[in-house]
């Protein structure tokens, strides 16, 4: 893997992440948990997104950050049950 498509990843994963936090919670996360939960939430929303038989038109990039933050939003959700705040 390339240095810019690191750069790209890492740029895409912290989109997603941000925005599925924005969507989530009303607030962002940190950077570096931006980019662990945008990247996560990519696999995580390829596969709920396969699973249902979801296409999502437009370009690569904008699927990508579509579908990582679909899949941010279910992990932080998903988080959110778990360790419920008092």
């Amino acid at each position: 893997m390339t240095l810019e498509a690191i750069i790209i990843v890492l740029l895409i994963g912290a989109i997603a992440g941000w925005l599925g936090s924005i969507l989530f919670s009303g607030s962002g996360l940190s950077l570096p948990v931006n980019i662990i939960v945008g990247i996560l939430g990519s696999f995580v929303g390829s596969w709920l997104l396969g699973k249902l038989n979801i296409t999502i038109g437009g370009g690569a990039i904008i699927n990508s950050i579509i579908t990582g933050a679909i899949g941010a939003f279910v992990i932080l959700f998903l988080l959110s049950l778990l360790y419920k705040r008092p």
